[in-house]
């Protein structure tokens, strides 16, 4: 096997990730995963699976990836926001141009209560920012 692969392996779920060691070194030189752990990212858990015992080596790298991933679920997260823009301003598009009568009967009321949701929310936000500061 390939020198490069890592020690660890981490198969994202939902909130969280399976941590498996990367075994090459073994007699039959076949590439081997071992469960060692479960980790929740949003709950900040890191479970050892079964009878396995966590190193403090182990641990770090674990809590390391746990920070990366935060990371990269939060730069996702507002990307995804800028990407909801994107697609109101596709939809005001639509609406006005190519629209038919049928199709907009069947997406006015839904647009329309989430917008109202969201407005009532971003102004409050907003009140709520410029009277702290």
């Amino acid at each position: 096997m390939t020198p490069d692969l890592p020690e660890f392996y981490f198969r994202v779920r939902d909130n969280g990730a399976l941590v498996y060691r990367v075994d090459t070194e073994n007699r039959q030189r076949r590439l081997e995963m071992d469960q060692i752990a479960v980790i929740n990212v949003n709950k900040g858990e890191i479970k050892p699976h079964g009878d396995h015992e966590l190193s403090e080596g182990e641990l770090e790298e674990i809590r390391a990836w746990m920070e990366d991933r935060k990371r990269l679920l939060a730069r996702r997260e507002l990307d995804d926001i800028h990407r909801a823009v994107d697609h109101l301003n596709l939809t005001a598009q639509w609406a006005q141009s190519r629209a038919t009568p049928e199709q907009l009967e069947e997406v006015t009321d839904a647009l329309l209560l989430a917008m109202h949701d969201l407005r009532s929310v971003l102004v409050r936000k907003k009140a709520d920012r410029v009277l702290k500061g």
